[in-house]
């Protein structure tokens, strides 16, 4: 927490007149790492010109922003209320400047996806989108993981179990439901249900799905044959082909389930995740990714 002694005594210096743009940066860079050889290596300089830089932006405020410890370097009270300031100003300009880019060349909104809701989810729903908004470019990039905006990622859906990075924002689109699904000739044609000795497919990437699956579900898995894939979108295809039963998420096999592909004989419900849009700041109302947001959410599942 930022002492409000060193609010009163670092708001009169900032007020006066703005430090130079230069330093700014390579304290923004050293404040976010808290390294300044991270933010070196960040904005291609020398650890010295970081260091000096610093030094230079300390001796004009007059106020200490960094702690030097054991070869470290730690953010003082004034250093973070510091770097809060110089990070959003940073982000402001950073949007700004991405669209007036857009705006005078057309660039798309770049929108990174995990993989598996890409491929079985949204492509199947964009022509939606390039039909309500014809002069809005989009790209897609499939990712996973911590979402980084650094690498010209406007937005990524992700669930909510991978961590959001420091000053993002997270908007919820939707809750995530799982059952098992598999191909009808999995199941008993007498009785509707799953016949007798059929498949369990796994998947590494989601290992305890089965298990937290029949945990919320109140039932014992019995012993069976077991198959196991490398990626969460190989056992869905599998269980399309008929090779076994598979947990799958509703919004990536609600096509297949419309289409008669597969059956869901348990039905789905929540695992406890959710799927959110993330954004390196807050949604501006009016802007490109506001109206994508809408679209996201007005779809139907």
């Amino acid at each position: 927490m930022v002492s409000d002694l060193v609010r009163e005594k670092i708001s009169p210096i900032l007020s006066d007149r703005l430090p130079p743009l230069g330093a700014l940066r390579c304290f923004e860079a050293a404040a976010r790492h808290e390294s300044f050889t991270q933010a070196a290596e960040e904005l291609h300089l020398t650890h010295g010109a970081i260091s000096r830089a610093v030094r230079a932006l300390e001796d004009e405020l007059g106020i200490a922003l960094f702690a030097r410890r054991n070869r470290r370097v730690y953010l003082t009270d004034a250093g973070r209320l510091l770097h809060q300031a110089a990070a959003e100003a940073f982000g402001i300009l950073h949007s700004a400047a991405r669209r007036l880019r857009r705006h005078a060349q057309q660039q798309p909104l770049v929108l990174s996806c995990e993989p598996t809701l890409l491929m079985r989810w949204l492509i199947p729903r964009l022509p939606g989108f390039t039909e309500a908004y014809p002069g809005l470019p989009l790209r897609l990039v499939a990712g996973g993981g911590a979402a980084v905006f650094s690498d010209g990622i406007d937005l990524a859906i992700r669930r909510n179990d991978h961590p959001v990075l420091p000053g993002a924002a997270s908007v919820a689109l939707f809750l995530e439901q799982v059952g098992p699904v598999c191909a009808p000739r999995c199941l008993d044609p007498h009785t509707g249900q799953l016949s007798a000795n059929v498949v369990r497919l796994h998947t590494r990437t989601r290992p305890e799905a089965w298990a937290a699956w029949a945990q919320r579900a109140g039932v014992s898995l019995p012993p069976g044959p077991e198959t196991e894939f490398e990626h969460f979108y190989l056992s869905l295809q599998a269980a399309v082909a008929g090779l076994g039963v598979a947990i799958g998420p509703y919004r990536l096999v609600c096509d297949d389930l419309a289409a008669g592909l597969l059956v869901a004989p348990f039905g789905f419900s929540p695992d406890g995740s959710a799927y959110h849009l993330l954004t390196p700041r807050p949604i501006q109302l009016g802007s490109s990714e506001a109206l994508l947001l809408a679209w996201l959410r007005g779809l139907s599942p």
